[in-house]
């Protein structure tokens, strides 16, 4: 029953987070002249739409049983094909930054909707509220981690996007091996790091400090501190 109970107030929150990030690229790529994602039904809040079996499902439940430090997941990427955008470079960064925005703008309404709990009878009332909860914490955590400046994050892409064309051609060219960098940044790095009695899991701690920053300043700025 524990169990059952968990799952249910964290799989909602999961569920819209990367649903409603991934519609975003699609729907701002589709805005800015790129219907491709459209195309594929990729505008859409159906999360069977967006779901990776392994990297929203196995990865994430794999570090949780492992208890990781850090817990990592992806959605199926959005297909954008930027050549097809009105103006490729900045609409690539506009595209990219659409889903950490609506991470962030889920994140705010989390914390306006904990305001309303008040008026909901005792018996939904916590249920709601560990909902809520869970939903700021993983939409401003999505969110920070999207940016981290490494292609095919979204931040690498907005990177890619505003940095000169030296630099970008050079980041650009990571993206094919982001993945296995991120992996060996968030996993192999402390692994190692605990081995020879040090702490080499930085990405963590940034992107656990940026979290509690946000999270901090939308709480205030929506009343709850």
């Amino acid at each position: 029953m524990d169990l059952i109970y968990t799952v249910s107030i964290w799989l909602l929150p999961i569920l819209v987070a990367i649903t409603f990030h991934e519609a975003a690229h699609g729907y701002v790529a589709r805005f800015l002249g790129d219907d491709t994602a459209s195309r594929l039904g990729r505008v859409s809040v159906n999360p069977f739409r967006h779901i990776d079996p392994f990297g929203t499902i196995i990865l994430p439940g794999f570090l949780l049983l492992a208890r990781s430090p850090f817990l990592f997941g992806y959605a199926k990427p959005v297909p954008v094909n930027f050549r097809a955008l009105r103006s490729p470079r900045i609409g690539m960064v506009l595209v990219a930054a659409a889903g950490p925005a609506m991470n962030i703008a889920l994140a705010i309404v989390a914390a306006l909707s904990f305001h309303l709990i008040a008026y909901l009878p005792a018996t939904v009332a916590q249920w709601a509220g560990l909902n809520l909860k869970n939903a700021l914490i993983i939409n401003v955590v999505l969110a920070v981690f999207n940016l981290f400046p490494l292609p095919p994050l979204d931040g690498g892409r907005i990177a890619v996007g505003l940095l000169p064309n030296v630099l970008a051609k050079h980041l650009a060219r990571l993206e094919p091996y982001g993945m296995i960098i991120l992996i060996g940044l968030l996993l192999l790095l402390p692994l190692l790091g605990s081995q020879i009695g040090l702490d080499l899991n930085f990405v963590s701690h940034l992107v656990s400090i940026s979290t509690d920053a946000i999270i901090e300043t939308i709480l205030r700025l929506t009343g709850n501190i």
